[in-house]
This record gives C-alpha cells, sequence and structure tokens, in this order.
C-alpha cells in the first residue's frame, strides 16, 4: 500500500507501506526496509504531535476511583438493602442517592458516624418513593443509632437533595408489618386462620385508643404493633382455642421473632380496656383482664363514648375523695386554742395586754410553721399521675430521686439554741401555756 507524496530517503523508492506490527503504526519502504515514518510517544490529546510533557492522568483516561469511605458507605447500603429484602431498583436509587449527598458540600467534613447514618437514610429514602412503609426506627434499630441523630440527618439530606418524600400513616406500617405473619388459612389450621386486611383494622383502631391512654408515647413501635396483632387476633374469634395461645405459642405459629416488650404492651392495654369496659351499661359482669378481650369490639367501636364516661366517672371519684379528707379534720390540723391565756390577758393593764397579745400572736404564728415543717419531714405526696385515668409512663412510673442527706454532728449539749428552734418544739397548747408563761416571768424579773 502506496502512501502518496512520500519517497524513502535511502533508496528514493515510493513503495511505502504501513506497518502494524507494533503497537504504533509505521511507515516502511517495502524495497529496503526503511523506517519513513515512526509513531510519537508524546502525542496530543487533538491528534497531533509535539515534543511537550504530557501528564499521566490525561494519557491514561482512566476514571477517577471513589474514596475508601464512599465505597464502605455503598457496601454499607447494599447491607441494608440486603437485610430489609428490598427490590433492585431500591438498591440501586439507594445507591445513586449516598453518592450524590457524600459529594455534597455539607456532607464532605463531617464525622464517620453521620456518614453511617447518611447510608441508612438514603435507603429510607428510596424505600419510601418506592411505598415502601419503612419507619425511622427501623432504621435506627438497624444501626444501632440514636433516632434523634437518625432524623436530623434524613431532614438535612432531603433539604439539601431537593427530594419530597411521601409521609406514611400507621394503617400503612401496620398493615405491612402484619402481612409477614403466617396466619392466612395456606398457612394454620381455619380455626386458627385471619385475613391480613380484618386483622389490620382491628390493630389500627387498637393501636389508636392506646395513644389516647399514652401507651405509645416514647415506646418502640414493633413491640406496639406485635401486642395489638396479638390482641386483635384473639378478639376476632374468640374462641378457647385461640384465647388459650400465649404470645409465644402465637409467634411461633405465625413464623415471628417474639419482642420482649411485646408482653408489657399486652398488659399495658388490657388494663385500658378494662378501665372502659366498665363504663359499657349492657355489661352486668365484672371486667377483668381474662375476659376483656371478648368486650374488644364493643370498647373499640364505642371508645371515644367510653372515654367521656371513664374520665367523668374518674372526676367524681376524686371529687369525693377531697371532701371525705375535708370533713376528716384531726388533732394536729385543728386550730390552736389557748383560752387561759386570754382569760389572763382581760384582767391586766393595757400596756401589759399589749405585750401578751405580741406574745399570743408570736406562739399562733409558730403553730402553722410547725405544721408546715412536720408536713416537711412526713414521705413524699404519692404519685399524681395514678390519681389520673391514663398518664404518659414516664409520670406513672416516675424514678425515685435519691435525696442527699447532710451529714449528722456529734451533740454535746454545749450548742446554742435558737428562738426559731425553740419555737419548732411547741406542739399542744398546754406546752404554748407553759411557755407565754414563761416569757411573762422571765420579762417580769428582768424588770
Amino acid at each position: 500500500m502506496s502512501r502518496a507524496g512520500s519517497s524513502c530517503p535511502g533508496c528514493g523508492s515510493a513503495n511505502i507501506e504501513r506497518d502494524d506490527l507494533y503497537a504504533q503504526t509505521q511507515l516502511v519502504c517495502v524495497d529496503c526496509g526503511y523506517v519513513v515514518a515512526e509513531g510519537s510517544l508524546n502525542h496530543e490529546p487533538g491528534g497531533g504531535s509535539g515534543t511537550s510533557d504530557v501528564s499521566y492522568r490525561r494519557t491514561t483516561s482512566a476514571a477517577k476511583k471513589p474514596c475508601v469511605n464512599l465505597r464502605k458507605g455503598l457496601q454499607r447500603v447494599t447491607a441494608i438493602c440486603r437485610i430489609l429484602r428490598v427490590t433492585r431498583e431500591v438498591e440501586d436509587l439507594s445507591q445513586t442517592y449516598y453518592t450524590r449527598a457524600y459529594q455534597h458540600e455539607n456532607f464532605l467534613n463531617v464525622s464517620l458516624e453521620k456518614k453511617e447514618v447518611l447510608a441508612a437514610c438514603s435507603v429510607l429514602v428510596s424505600c419510601r418513593l418506592h411505598d415502601w412503609p419503612i419507619t425511622l426506627t427501623t432504621i435506627s434499630c438497624l444501626l444501632d443509632a440514636d433516632p434523634a441523630a437518625v432524623g436530623a440527618v434524613f431532614k438535612e439530606m432531603v433539604s439539601v437533595l431537593n427530594i419530597s418524600v411521601p409521609v406514611f400513616s400507621i394503617t400503612d406500617v401496620i398493615e405491612a408489618h402484619s402481612q409477614e405473619y403466617k396466619i392466612s388459612s395456606q398457612h394454620v389450621p381455619e380455626e386458627l386462620a385471619e385475613d391480613y386486611r380484618a386483622l389490620t383494622k382491628r390493630a389500627v383502631a387498637l393501636v389508636e385508643l392506646a395513644a389516647d391512654a399514652w401507651i405509645v408515647s416514647g415506646r418502640k413501635h414493633i413491640p406496639i404493633m406485635m401486642a395489638a396483632i396479638y390482641l386483635a387476633w384473639q378478639s376476632l374469634k374468640p374462641i378457647k382455642q385461640r384465647l388459650k395461645f400465649t404470645l409465644d405459642k402465637f409467634c411461633q405459629i405465625a413464623k415471628v421473632n417474639k419482642q420482649r416488650p411485646a408482653l408489657t404492651r399486652i398488659i399495658e392495654m388490657k388494663e385500658m380496656l378494662c378501665k372502659l369496659g366498665k363504663e359499657i351499661p349492657w355489661v352486668t359482669e365484672a371486667v377483668n383482664p381474662s375476659n376483656v378481650v371478648q368486650l374488644m369490639e364493643d370498647i373499640l367501636k364505642h371508645r371515644y363514648a367510653l372515654l367521656r364516661r371513664a374520665m367523668r366517672t374518674q372526676k367524681a371519684l376524686l371529687e369525693e375523695e377531697q371532701d371525705s379528707g375535708d370533713d376528716s379534720v384531726t388533732e394536729e390540723t385543728a386550730p390552736v386554742k389557748i383560752p387561759e391565756l386570754t382569760e389572763h390577758t382581760q384582767s391586766t393593764s393595757s400596756g401589759q395586754q399589749c405585750e401578751q397579745n405580741t406574745e399570743r400572736a408570736n406562739v399562733l404564728g409558730t403553730v402553722p410553721e410547725l405544721h408546715s415543717n412536720t408536713q416537711e419531714n412526713q414521705d413524699p405526696a404519692p404519685n399524681w399521675g395514678k390519681r389520673l385515668l391514663f398518664a404518659p409512663p414516664c409520670v406513672i412510673h416516675a424514678k425515685i430521686r435519691r435525696v442527699e442527706r447532710t451529714e449528722l454532728k456529734d451533740v454535746t449539749g454545749d450548742e446554742e439554741i435558737s428562738d426559731s428552734e425553740i419555737d419548732s418544739y411547741i406542739r399542744t397548747p398546754r406546752e404554748a401555756r407553759e411557755f407565754a408563761l414563761a416569757q411573762k416571768t422571765l420579762s417580769s424579773s428582768e424588770k
């Protein structure tokens, strides 16, 4: 293959061909083998040749590899997606959002813990965009992180990337959770089978009532949903076979892992139902936790009316306790009367009467202080949350704070006693009279 316009400098022949033996193409003379033109090692990107140096990055044309933390974050996103068993589309979208958020300026100079939370938030955003009802608490449990920290990163990520994330209701979450229970007619016998739609409807109503009774506040949602589904399953067909099933056996036939706090939530929900079940007019037998499941349908159907009736009943009981407490006046709380001191003051002069009136005022003024001091030394008042129909768990089960006690000093008997301390020892009218007479005697002797 000859090339026009070129000839061999050695022999002058025009029979020149391209030699593709090596990596770079060369023009070689066929007659004498002279290399007419040779490819240059420093070709410029535009195709021309020159003598300038070319950087390694421009010659290799290789893509920039992600950093180590970004690769670890993408692996963490994949692990979370595999745990939640999401689709491939959700996993790819999660990796895309994580890469975008990781390279944003708001998440460049942050801690590694925040980058770990960012991976979970990317999965949470992708799941919600594909109608997967994953809650913030679920993601926090997977990471063993603080839900408040996860929520803060989630809000920042949504605002930075300008993503509109749909909000799910409690019905969607409970419906997705109830589908994990294998209690359909294909898995269990007919007397134990239940449709997940009816189970979801009953469980949602029970959770809403539990929220009104402060049972849901501050608690993890999975044990609450498990307790609600278990009680809903028993109440839909309250036969003996279902009522005998414990939570352990129910989780075994439903093929789910039992949550230990669910037992406590079941006890609290039954107590709540008992308080409302007692207000049903047509129920004549005593309502207790063993038979309240059979009344659950009526309680949930008329829960708002029963709540109002129960609140009025509780208010009436408190008023009766207050009235009975006001009528029972003890000797300690009764006003102190000093008739001897009054009779003695009538037969004295006006100057002495003024002094005795002052002394009497001082004596009577010490009695309320004495009563207040005795109240402070007594045990503290009972928890006010236990007097209400429903109260938050932190109020009912309040932690007892330790009272720091002052160090006791050795008493030698030579310590000075102040007048206020002497007044604190006055407890009976007789002691008050004797103290007033002693004060009078001392004042007359000094004169």
